[in-house]
């Protein structure tokens, strides 16, 4: 296992209580992660990130990570875990595509097709360890339910199952936080609007599934479009590399 860490000063005023002292959030550089990161900063003395390399195909999003938690001012900790989570799943996998589809609509029920097994059991046992290593009293995780039905480790039975399982098996208080979990994409919009400097960040985010640019026709793409869309804003990400190509055609 690889270890980098990245150790900027966290800065930004808390400005909404209650303040808790020192919170870890699982931090992949996708929107729902970045949202989790400056929630938390206005509501912890000191945040931590921990973001994991498992082989994904949307690597970029690594870099996006290292970017938004320099500019939000928290040290950062990159696991590299090999790998571990290969087969099955495209984005383990890369001899398999990324399905693409028309719009939200065409997307199917059932077992998301991106749906990377024992993901989120690992990254929170992990992610305990961490905390409680570095005296958190809670982990944030970016996982919703209302907008993520075909991914079962999204949903609130098994964060309540995690929460259970890591209090017997630490004997700490430790909580796992999920702020998103019954948001819609919109609502997460809504949200980061609400928060000092997160729009920005925003900007740097990856979401896509097939890395960047954005294709505009995978799962994660076409909920992110739906949300920023209903929430009636437009996609910082999308603003900024609109900006960057006019620059080059110019």
């Amino acid at each position: 296992m690889v270890v980098r860490i990245s150790t900027a000063k966290q800065s930004g005023d808390l400005i909404q209580s209650p303040i808790m002292s020192k919170a870890l959030v699982i931090f992949s550089g996708g929107q729902d992660s970045t949202t989790c990161l400056y929630w938390a900063k206005q509501r912890f003395d000191d945040v931590f990130a921990l973001t994991f390399d498992y082989g994904q195909r949307h690597r970029i999003e690594l870099e996006s990570a290292e970017k938004i938690a320099a500019v939000a001012g928290v040290r950062q900790e990159v696991l590299d875990l090999g790998p571990i989570f290969k087969g099955l799943s495209p984005l383990t996998d890369l001899l398999r595509d990324v399905e693409q589809y028309d719009d939200v609509g065409a997307l199917p029920s059932g077992l998301a097709d991106t749906f990377v097994p024992g993901r989120n059991i690992l990254f929170l046992t992990i992610a305990a360890n961490r905390a409680y290593v570095l005296g958190c009293e809670s982990l944030i995780i970016g996982v919703a339910q209302q907008d993520y039905g075909g991914y079962p480790d999204c949903r609130q039975d098994f964060i309540d199952k995690m929460q259970s399982a890591m209090a017997s098996g630490l004997e700490s208080d430790l909580k796992i936080l999920t702020p998103l979990m019954n948001m819609t994409k919109s609502d997460t919009v809504s949200l980061g609007q609400s928060l000092p400097g997160c729009m920005e960040a925003l900007a740097l985010s990856t979401t896509c599934y097939n890395g960047a640019p954005p294709c505009g026709a995978c799962n994660s793409c076409l909920l992110r479009a739906k949300g920023f869309a209903q929430a009636g804003v437009a996609d910082p990400l999308l603003v900024r590399l609109s900006k960057v190509a006019a620059e080059v055609r110019s």
